[in-house]
Order: C-alpha cells, then sequence, then structure tokens
C-alpha cells in the first residue's frame, strides 16, 4: 500500500473513529455507513492536513479506500510545485 493510503487510513481512524479492522484495500465508504455528505466532510479534512485540493465531487460513497487514496496521490502530484 502507499504512504497515501496509510494516511488516509490514520486519518479514518483518528479524526473520525473508524475501527481500523474495518478498514481494507477494497473497502469502501459504503461498507463502512458513510454516505456523500460525510466524504464532503473528509474532503475538506483531507484539503486542510494534506494541503490537496480535492473537489466536492471528486469521490463517492461506492469508491474504495484505495482508489481515494489514489485520486489525492494524483492531485497532489499534479500540485507540486515543478
Amino acid at each position: 500500500m502507499s504512504a497515501m493510503y496509510g494516511r488516509l487510513v490514520d486519518l479514518l481512524v483518528d479524526r473520525f473513529e473508524v475501527d481500523r479492522a474495518e478498514i481494507g484495500p477494497d473497502t469502501t465508504f459504503e461498507d463502512l455507513d458513510m454516505d456523500s455528505l460525510f466524504l464532503v466532510e473528509l474532503l475538506l479534512v483531507i484539503h486542510s492536513d494534506f494541503g490537496v485540493n480535492v473537489s466536492d465531487d471528486a469521490a463517492s460513497p461506492g469508491d474504495t479506500i484505495t482508489e481515494v487514496a489514489d485520486l489525492i496521490e494524483r492531485l497532489a502530484t499534479a500540485e507540486a510545485p515543478a
């Protein structure tokens, strides 16, 4: 797993009190009983904590933790100064 995946899992556990045992690479936000409103809040926290601009509709409850971690990684790379 990528470093960003680990950071996202840590964020879910530490900030949103998700049980680490419930999280796996193929776990979706729906599996964690998290809806689109939760995702908006999560993306705001990602922007604040990771410094990555993620649009409100960039992720959906059906996305896996790995897919969102990969998205954040791509956006962080694209935003990095050359």
